[in-house]
């Protein structure tokens, strides 16, 4: 899609003149993908602040021999120069024109202090600027593309766990691992290219363990069996979690359960273009406090998602900023008691100008399997 990739790169030319920045050195990979549409796993791109006709001719991409095919591929709308390491191959371009580079900016929050130096020896008389976060902030608003692969990621995931209940994956006997293993199975199944994290299935006193790993501990009647997952389409991530119960819930569960699912709902209601972030964290956790389990729930409420599983923007009681129209996020509220059990519900949402899109369609009932 070089139409969206050069549109991006516009939008990034916005950022840098507003930066005073004549460029920007662009190496983290994920940022790269963003900007160029490349998924090799070494390269680099310098990308130009000028906002003219044929600007796109000062912005270059850098990678190794390995992926010259792929690049020519993936990045036809470039000037491509095959040559390792990337960044340093970038600094000395720009170096032999540094009246068009003067004042260059690098992605300090992925450089090391090492890579730093090794940056200015290579581009002598270039300014080298910390200018963390810039490709971030664009990413912070997912466009439609962005939009569909997320949509498609939550749709595996959400028909994984339908198929894996409807064919008796969830049954006292089996252990998380196995069931671990499944939902990953039929996630492919469904179009994934992989999970977008590890899978969480936690079950029993297990599932009060916010982020248990699975292990060998088999599932038994009456636990509660916690499942966080997700799919990875395109390079996008999906993150849902559910919760039920093999057999008969008790009155404790039906008790927690219902707490979670009112937090949940509440900070999904939240979730309004204009919102402070700390709003969304602090209306599913008021549910909590109120209700006298506020010391159970230690985590904040959600997160961006996108190319990473856990992006900007953090919507918790430390969080930074408002809700924008097209972001896409999560709400995971969770309570869980020690030595008997958890309840966390999970969705993922884009934003829009009113009523948020919901993309993990799964129940929030509690389910007894």
């Amino acid at each position: 899609m070089p139409e969206t990739h050069s549109r991006r790169r516009h939008a990034l030319r916005e950022l840098l003149r507003e930066a005073d920045l004549d460029a920007l050195l662009v190496t983290d990979l994920l940022n790269i993908r963003y900007l160029t549409g490349f998924t090799g796993s070494q390269a680099a791109v310098v990308v130009h602040a000028a906002d003219e006709p044929g600007a796109e001719r000062a912005t270059a991409f850098s990678t190794d021999g390995r992926y010259s095919t792929q690049a020519a591929e993936q990045v036809p709308d470039l000037e491509r120069i095959i040559e390792r390491p990337s960044e340093l191959v970038l600094a000395e371009h720009v170096a032999k024109a540094p009246d068009r580079y003067r004042r260059t900016g690098f992605e300090s929050q992925h450089v090391t202090v090492d890579g730093r130096d090794a940056l200015a020896e290579a581009a002598p008389g270039i300014e080298l600027t910390r200018a963390p976060g810039l490709v971030e902030r664009l990413r912070l608003v997912k466009d439609a593309a962005e939009v569909d692969a997320i949509r498609m990621a939550c749709a595996a995931a959400d028909r994984a766990l339908a198929d894996l209940i409807e064919h008796g994956g969830l049954r006292p006997g089996r252990t998380e691992l196995e069931v671990a293993r499944e939902l990953e199975a039929r996630m492919l199944e469904h179009g994934a290219a992989g999970p977008a994290f590890d899978t969480i299935v936690a079950a029993g006193a297990h599932s009060a363990i916010p982020h248990h790993r699975p292990t060998s501990a088999a599932l038994a009647a009456g636990d509660f069996v916690k499942m966080d997952f997700g799919a990875l389409v395109d390079g996008y991530h999906s993150d849902m979690t559910r919760t039920v119960v093999l057999g008969a819930p008790a009155d404790w569960q039906r008790e927690v359960y219902e707490l979670v699912h009112a937090a949940q709902a509440a900070g999904r209601g939240a979730v309004r273009v204009g919102t402070d972030v700390r709003d969304v964290d602090g209306a599913a956790r008021q549910v909590i406090d109120d209700a006298g389990y506020g010391e159970r729930y230690p985590h904040s409420v959600g997160h961006g998602v996108g190319l990473e599983i856990h992006e900007a923007p953090a919507l918790s009681q430390r969080g930074d900023g408002r809700i924008e129209e097209g972001m896409v996020v999560t709400v995971e509220p969770g309570v869980y008691l020690p030595e008997r059990g958890g309840v966390r519900i999970e969705d993922t949402l884009a934003v829009r100008e009113s009523t948020p899109e919901l993309l993990t369609l799964t129940t929030k009932e509690l389910v007894a399997v």
